[in-house]
């Protein structure tokens, strides 16, 4: 078999337009709960994740749910793929039915050796504009991993908090996230396939839902919070339906440690710049 050059897809790019449908905000609303935005008003922060959705046909769909890579994303053979982390500079105000567009570069691809075989990095910068500016500047790592049981246990134990909020990721709440980010990945929804062909004990928790109560569980708790910018890092999946918390305590003016917590250990952390 030639072997794939992977260099080639570096610098790649695509561009998705969106009307911001006030509709579609309602939904979002509705699934992590809050007030729908009308149009003009501010849309919450990373509410981005659920716009600029890839349409992919059901024909261009590879066997976990994902468009089959190849195409814009590298070809990763048959690994299993995960989101590792994300990037966020908040640059401006991301407003509800005002139409916005969203480039997508493919930064870097790196190969990588890990505790459980070979994984493979790659890099995506997001751009988002909306009225000739740039609101939002998104960096997200992901990867793709060869088959082989799945971390699940912390190793890390979770800091004392300032703040903190209890989730229950119920079946039906793990679907509808999946339904308002368009996002087909199996392991969120298809209980025989992730734990048949995946491995995993049961549904598998968005990484992106859960940094999103991660944040949101800090905006509760600081309402008068300007985010600028933010990052988080993947530790372990969580599996529905056990509860976890998502947590934060400030570390000086201006910063936040956040996380999501199960049993006393990490699942993800973060951080958080704000200015009040």
């Amino acid at each position: 078999m030639t072997e794939v050059d992977l260099n080639a897809w570096i610098g790649r790019s695509q561009r998705i337009d969106d009307a911001m449908d006030v509709g579609h905000a309602a939904r979002i609303a509705a699934t992590l709960g809050g007030p729908a935005p009308k149009v003009g008003e501010p849309l919450p922060v990373l509410w981005h994740w659920c716009y600029f959705l890839e349409s992919a046909p059901m024909g261009e769909l590879g066997a976990d749910g994902h468009p089959a890579r190849g195409g814009f994303l590298p070809p990763a053979d048959n690994r299993n793929r995960m989101w590792a982390g994300s990037r966020v500079s908040i640059e401006g105000t991301l407003l509800a039915g005002v139409p916005a567009y969203k480039t997508t570069t493919i930064k870097s691809i790196v190969e990588k050796q890990g505790r459980t075989g070979s994984l493979l990095f790659v890099t995506l910068v997001h751009e988002v504009k909306q009225g000739g500016a740039r609101v939002i500047y998104d960096e997200q790592d992901v990867v793709y991993r060869a088959p082989s049981p799945p971390k699940l246990e912390g190793t890390e134990p979770a800091p004392s908090a300032a703040w903190r909020e209890t989730v229950e990721p119920t079946s039906v709440w793990l679907y509808r996230y999946s339904a308002v980010t368009f996002n087909g990945h199996r392991i969120h929804y298809d209980f025989p396939y992730v734990t048949e062909q995946e491995g995993y004990p049961g549904l598998v928790v968005h990484g992106p839902l859960t940094f999103t109560c991660m944040v949101q569980a800090f905006c509760r708790a600081n309402p008068h919070a300007r985010i600028k910018h933010l990052t988080h890092r993947g530790l372990r999946p969580l599996i529905s339906p056990k509860p976890f918390d998502v947590a934060g305590t400030m570390v000086e003016d201006g910063l936040a440690h956040i996380w999501a917590e199960q049993d006393g250990t990490l699942a993800q952390q973060g951080e958080i710049r704000f200015e009040a």
